[in-house]
């Protein structure tokens, strides 16, 4: 599935990222790494699962669609170091021929040796590519002629169907100035979004695409 963004093409995966098909460039927003870790560590009793399933489809990924960048949309890591960060590393060493970038997020707190460590590229600001304005939090003010692409949020719509079932679904949401990006990372939940007449909003259900 694609969409078109002022004259941008851009390819969406049901992995949850989108991919800025000109530039070759991998926008994934949210992984939160090492959240699994951080809450162990806390002594609440959470399965590993979800961390194993992060990176297993993160290279699944990267192998997949082989983009020339990626650009993490914030909260690549979720708290203070853990070893999930050393395993991330690890990964993405096997990829020399990407250039990895953060956009830093408010989870984003490890010091700045770890970053450097693992190569990767870090905007303390929203970074501007042509028209575009790629932030972790959606801007609040989007100046003229730009469109904002934003994470943060974990945005999902609530489905009903007959019989009062109900399933709620992380989704693209794409409005009029600004898209949002739903959150790569397992176990992070999602944010109900109220969409408006003419936004077009993207659901991933038993890893499809689905627009509604």
């Amino acid at each position: 599935m694609e969409v078109n963004i002022h004259g941008h093409r851009f390819k969406l995966y049901e992995e949850k990222c989108l991919l800025w098909e000109e530039k070759k460039m991998l926008l994934i927003a949210d992984l939160h790494l090492g959240k699994i870790n951080h809450f162990r560590k806390s002594g609440i009793a959470v399965p590993n699962t979800p961390n194993n399933e992060n990176m297993e489809r993160l290279i699944l990924l990267l192998q997949r669609v082989k983009p020339g960048r990626v650009v993490f949309m914030g909260d690549l890591f979720h708290s203070h170091y853990n070893p999930e960060w050393e395993v991330f590393g690890q990964v993405i060493q096997y990829f020399p021929a990407i250039t990895f970038e953060l956009v830093v997020g408010n989870h984003d707190i490890l010091s700045g040796y770890q970053y450097k460590k693992n190569k990767l590229v870090l905007y303390e600001e929203p970074l501007a590519e042509d028209d575009l304005i790629l932030s972790h939090e959606p801007l609040e003010t989007i100046p003229g002629g730009h469109y904002n692409i934003a994470g943060h949020i974990h945005p999902g719509v609530l489905l009903k169907g007959k019989g009062r079932q109900r399933l709620r679904l992380p989704c693209f949401y794409f409005g009029r100035q600004q898209a949002l990006l739903p959150a790569f990372g397992q176990f992070t939940g999602t944010y109900p979004i109220k969409p408006q007449q003419g936004d077009k909003v993207v659901v991933i259900v038993e890893g499809k695409l689905m627009e509604i």
